[in-house]
């Protein structure tokens, strides 16, 4: 009767266990990242006997966990790809929106300032429509600053989210191993796996994994090695090493990723960190943010200068030659913190045409120096170093890449610095000119005509660049023998060079005409050249308030190729740069949507096998209930047998 029992108990005890098991499956079928759990029974060790082996009943071999190591990586790998997609894309995506604005984009502004420019040139002696150019003018700065500074708004965020995201990969970090432990300790003490904490340190593996791409290596005694980025060991057993931001040796301003371990922090680079929202955030500053910003700075440089270039040609309202428009700032200069050397850097525009949106590297090793292009790792100049200072590059060579730079005395081996020719343009650019008398619209070039009354063949030459005049200088040809030219106003003493041989003539005087002679009188020199007709006449004139040659030039710039040297214009500068934003767009939601349906596939595959489906359980249920109504049915029996037994024996 004993066997009897004890079977019956055996059955009773497995259908029980098999019970609690379904109800907790049950209770955490919505819990985020449960396996499913299963009874695995075994026969008890049968007993001999003379007739054969007699089963003794049943025990519990374990309680698994339903989980697939393959799919568990897929899933992690899946979610560190789409959460650096998604990651990426929702940035892009904010910058797209401000850009594309039809209302708020640079073009509206661009074409308003060069609007008010032409209005000028048709006006150039009307003081209100000159207070109204440099009013766009001020509009164009004002667009610039807002766009750069809403750019600057979104650098500020990263660093917000990279810190965020940094404190949270170290939080798992540290509950893993804590649950590391605990799994190695339950395992040691009974050797069964405690399914429920292996459960939520994959959870947290998979949190994880949100934040930075991460490689898992189990290890003996159901430990976790864990591996973020690019092989960076984060959780050994029990042991955690940790991520932490610090600033960037080169810009204060811009956090980056460092790894902390051994008590020492080194930064890493965007390549080493992909994957996860970490991941998505580098790669987007780097490939995206940071050329958007060096675009919209280039395009405020090359309008700036090219427009004070062309400015500087003119003349104002009172005579005087123009001056710049626009405050530029030349490059910002960061040295690294890591420098022992005393040397002062600094770098100027020599050729705004010429400059690209990259920033460059200054090395020195000791001997020479290297300047590299960092947008494509270009070595662009690696010469040795002048004994005291140096100004770069050296003749013949005027520029690189449209820059020049210079360095003083105390450059030590091993130091560097990072030049950002255009990050900071778009934000410092401001007006240098507030009075609207002091617009350079006129020509600084002295005009020079033959009346169309003429009747001769003469002509009369275009005073070269420098020459001075003010107001209106008028001669007369009077035939005879010689023929003569009388000037007015008169009131200089007139040098008449012929063959090189000067002869002066005192202020009103009549001057003997030879064709081809130059005229000189005061700061001019001019000739006239032909055979005139008695009674003609010709004139030279000065920038007057009339004089609108100047603001014609200064509004043709905006249909002039000026970007990088070559046929893009400012308008369609800011266009490509929308259009390679908007693709660029387009190509992240594409991209994001395929991972997260590859991340719902994953997903999908794993709730396939770990997954807890109500309708099975249901089953399971029935099937355990009526196993333990069979158990209890036989231990019913065997005691009905062993009290029939006591009483055959009374």
């Amino acid at each position: 009767m004993a066997d009897i029992l004890s079977i019956g108990k055996s059955a009773l005890a497995a259908a029980q266990v098999g019970l609690s098991t379904t109800g907790h499956n049950i209770a955490n079928a919505s819990t985020p990242g449960y396996s499913r759990q299963v009874v695995v029974q075994a026969a008890a060790q049968a007993q001999s006997s003379g007739s054969g082996y007699i089963g003794q009943g049943t025990e519990v071999a374990s309680i698994t966990r339903a989980f697939n190591e393959i799919l568990a990586k897929q899933v992690i790998n899946s979610q560190a790809s789409s959460a650096s997609s998604e990651t990426y894309a929702a940035q892009l995506s904010n910058i797209n929106n401000m850009l594309s604005d039809a209302s708020a984009g640079l073009n509206p502004a661009i074409s308003s300032f060069f609007s008010s420019v032409t209005d000028l040139s048709a006006n150039p002696s009307d003081i209100p429509t000159r207070q109204s150019m440099l009013s766009s003018a001020q509009s164009l700065i004002n667009r610039l600053q807002s766009t750069n500074s809403r750019l600057n708004e979104v650098r500020s965020d990263i660093n917000t989210a990279l810190s965020g995201s940094v404190n949270l990969v170290n939080t798992y970090a540290k509950q893993i191993a804590s649950l590391n432990n605990s799994i190695e300790t339950a395992i040691s003490s009974n050797g069964n796996t405690p399914n429920d904490l292996m459960d939520q340190r994959d959870q947290l593996v998979t949190e994880l994994s949100k934040q930075i791409k991460t490689t898992v290596v189990p290890q003996g005694q159901g430990s976790y090695n864990i591996y973020v980025g690019n092989g960076l060991p984060l959780v050994i057993g029990k042991s955690v090493m940790s991520l932490t931001t610090s600033s960037s040796p080169t810009d204060p301003t811009r956090l980056e990723v460092a790894y902390q371990s051994s008590g020492k922090s080194t930064v890493l680079g965007t390549n080493s960190l992909p994957g996860g929202a970490i991941g998505g955030l580098l790669q987007f500053r780097a490939e995206s943010l940071d050329p958007i910003q060096n675009q919209i700075g280039q395009i405020a440089l090359v309008l700036g200068d090219t427009f004070n270039t062309q400015h500087q040609q003119g003349v104002d309202l009172n005579g005087n030659a123009g001056g710049n428009l626009f405050n530029i700032a030349t490059p910002t200069v960061s040295a690294s913190g890591s420098n022992s050397g005393t040397a002062i850097v600094t770098s100027q525009i020599v050729d705004a045409r010429a400059v690209t949106t990259s920033d460059y590297r200054l090395q020195f090793d000791g001997t020479n120096y290297k300047i590299s292009r960092l947008s494509d790792n270009v070595v662009l100049y690696n010469d040795p170093a002048a004994p005291t200072s140096a100004s770069l590059p050296t003749p013949p060579a005027t520029s690189l890449d449209g820059l020049s730079f210079n360095v003083s005395a105390g450059m030590a081996a091993n130091d560097e610095y990072v030049i950002r020719p255009t990050r900071d343009v778009a934000t410092t650019i401001s007006l240098a000119i507030t009075d609207a008398k002091k617009l350079a619209i006129g020509s600084a070039t002295l005009s020079s005509v033959a009346n169309t009354t003429n009747t001769g063949t003469a002509s009369i030459s275009v005073p070269p660049a420098g020459s001075t005049l003010t107001g209106t200088l008028g001669l007369t040809y009077s035939s005879g023998v010689p023929g003569t030219l009388s000037m007015a106003p008169s009131t200089q003493p007139v040098t008449v060079t012929v063959s090189g041989v000067p002869t002066v003539y005192p202020a009103g005087s009549p001057i003997t005409y030879t064709s081809g002679a130059t005229i000189s009188v005061g700061g001019l020199s001019f000739a006239i050249t032909g055979t005139p007709a008695n009674g003609d006449k010709f004139t030279l004139s000065a920038s007057g308030p009339s004089d609108n040659r100047n603001g014609l030039l200064l509004a043709g710039l905006q249909k002039q190729g000026t970007i990088n040297n070559s046929s893009t214009t400012y308008s369609s500068a800011f266009a490509e740069l929308v259009n390679g934003v908007g693709n660029k767009t387009r190509e992240l939601k594409i991209t994001s949507a395929a991972e997260t349906k590859v991340l719902e596939q994953a997903n999908t595959a794993m709730q396939s096998e770990s997954g807890v489906n109500l309708d099975e359980e249901a089953t399971n249920l029935l099937r355990y209930q009526q196993a333990y109504q069979a158990a209890g049915k036989m231990m019913q029996i065997a005691s009905q047998l062993f009290s029939t037994l006591l009483q055959l024996g009374a």
